[in-house]
């Protein structure tokens, strides 16, 4: 079962990538809200008739969740709308490892701390090593960028 996790996860990073590429250049034509829009509303769309046939059958619960909770629609929002920004300018692969780096920075941080309820894994210089390599790669990546538009 994990490696068709694994795999849908892979699968997700490849639709990820095409999403931000496509939505990076529907912006130059229709404006970054306007692209962050169009993929929010389909999106919402797609998941009503999801949760109409697939769904709990209750969605008031969402307004018993804590607040703080809710917040992380906010980070879905900013998340795409930066992507959308910043592809026409730095490229999908820049833009994505330069998601996958604060990812990994966030991620880190609340691993260590055992934040929202998760296990605490302390910071190690293995993860230390990672963060680095990731950062050289993104320096790599951003100069390949930076070359090829000179």
């Amino acid at each position: 079962m994990s490696f068709f996790i694994i795999l849908f996860t892979l699968l997700a990073g490849i639709m990820l990538s095409a999403q931000s590429s496509i939505n990076g250049t529907f912006s130059k034509k229709a404006g970054t809200l306007e692209s962050a829009f169009l993929t929010f509303a389909t999106g919402t769309l797609f998941l009503i008739l999801i949760i109409l046939f697939f769904g709990q059958g209750d969605v008031l619960a969402l307004l018993h969740a804590p607040k703080w909770q809710l917040s992380a629609v906010l980070f879905g929002v900013g998340y795409l709308f930066l992507t959308v920004l910043s592809v026409p300018i730095i490229g999908v692969t820049a833009a994505n490892i330069s998601t996958v780096i604060g990812q990994l920075i966030a991620g880190m941080v609340i691993d260590h701390f055992g934040w929202f309820g998760g296990v605490e894994i302390p910071m190690d210089p293995k993860r230390w090593l990672a963060l680095v390599c990731m950062m050289l790669a993104l320096y790599f990546v951003y100069k390949g960028n930076t070359a090829q538009t000179s």
